[in-house]
């Protein structure tokens, strides 16, 4: 069903300033760029492993509002996981019977104005109350999408490591993660010492963490979305 993360998304009010800093921060160039004509405008690092994609609104769509809703939200940011699947219409199904709500299939189309090669897909997002508070959407890329990874330098940064999510309630999300989106779980442990209980789901060549505070206790407060670890060929470099 899912084999692992499409891509990450991160929403911010400048998508120039986001690419300058993502650029230095990777050591990469975008491998995507693009604009939306609901008002969005995009860059996307295509990683060995997953993808980074920032955007930023652009003019006064629907779209731009509602990237611009968001930011006022909670600010700019890492807003939304969204997983791989080579069959939408199956996940779907499965998804639905395991309680998660998945929003009708839609299909979405990008070109990239400076290669001019185009790329398409299908996505369907999840009940947010059913993902308790994280924006999870599930996706599946045309045959032959253009944007590919490309090896860098060895001190680039080549792939996402692990996802960090912030949990209230660690057996809940365990079952979102687990149970429901069917990830494997690799670890489950708790250290007093560190006041943390941290769980470890694989997702394809990554890792999604839950992480709670133990001294916090149980409660019901929505999950967060609170980093990212990335990975280089040679840390030495």
């Amino acid at each position: 069903m899912i084999n692992g993360l499409d891509h990450v998304l991160i929403v911010c009010t400048s998508v120039d300033d986001a690419e300058n800093a993502y650029s230095a921060l990777l050591g990469r160039e975008p491998d995507w760029r693009a604009s939306d004509a609901g008002g969005s405008s995009t860059v996307i690092y295509q990683l060995e492993n997953t993808a980074l994609e920032i955007m930023a609104p652009q003019g006064g769509g629907p779209l731009s509002r509602r990237l611009h809703a968001m930011i006022d939200q909670d600010g700019a940011g890492l807003k939304s996981l969204i997983f791989s699947t080579e069959d939408l219409n199956d996940a779907r199904s499965a998804l639905d019977r395991r309680g998660l709500k998945p929003d009708e299939i839609v299909v979405g189309e990008s070109v990239d104005p400076f290669s001019g090669k185009a790329r398409s897909w299908s996505r369907m997002r999840m009940d947010e109350a059913a993902t308790h508070g994280v924006r999870i959407f599930a996706l599946q890329r045309r045959a032959n999408d253009p944007m590919v990874y490309k090896a860098g330098s060895p001190d680039a940064v080549s792939g996402l490591d692990h996802v960090v999510i912030n949990t209230a309630n660690p057996d809940r999300a365990a079952a979102l993660y687990g149970a429901r989106l069917g990830l494997r779980l690799a670890l489950d442990r708790a250290n007093p010492d560190w006041d943390m209980r941290l769980m470890f789901f694989r997702a394809g060549g990554m890792t999604i963490e839950l992480a709670h505070k133990i001294s916090a206790g149980i409660g019901n407060q929505p999950d967060k979305l609170w980093g990212l670890s990335w990975r280089v060929p040679d840390i030495e470099a």
